[in-house]
């Protein structure tokens, strides 16, 4: 069980972020998903790799960011756009990470609307 300070602090520093954001356990179970994840149907209690297609998974770094408990990204296209996934490591959580991409659900190469 998660301490609920960690699922409190997940959402005061990511619960408005505008791109979908995860807290996850090494097991790839969700334990927390801000706004933009909830609208895209993430949901707490499902496996991050039950969402979407294999072909998404396949350029995951979270067994890389939780071995060596530093942050890792990586650069991928999803149709036009270029998505810069994180895996951020949790200090004193070993087992959990946040994750997210940014160019998920914003176009980035777009003026931005409201701003």
């Amino acid at each position: 069980m998660i301490d609920s300070k960690i699922i409190d602090s997940f959402h005061l520093m990511w619960g408005n972020f505008p791109e979908p954001v995860c807290l996850i356990n090494k097991n790839r179970e969700i334990l927390a998903v801000n706004q933009a994840s909830r609208k895209i149907g993430r949901e707490p209690g499902v496996r991050c790799i039950d969402f979407g297609t294999p072909e998404q998974h396949k350029n995951c770094l979270a067994n890389k960011a939780l071995a060596s408990q530093k942050t890792t990204y990586s650069k991928s296209q999803a149709g036009d756009k270029e998505i810069i996934g994180y895996w951020v490591t949790v200090p004193g959580h070993p087992d959990i990470y946040v994750h997210f991409g940014i160019g998920v659900t914003i176009d980035y190469n777009q003026p931005c609307e409201g701003c």
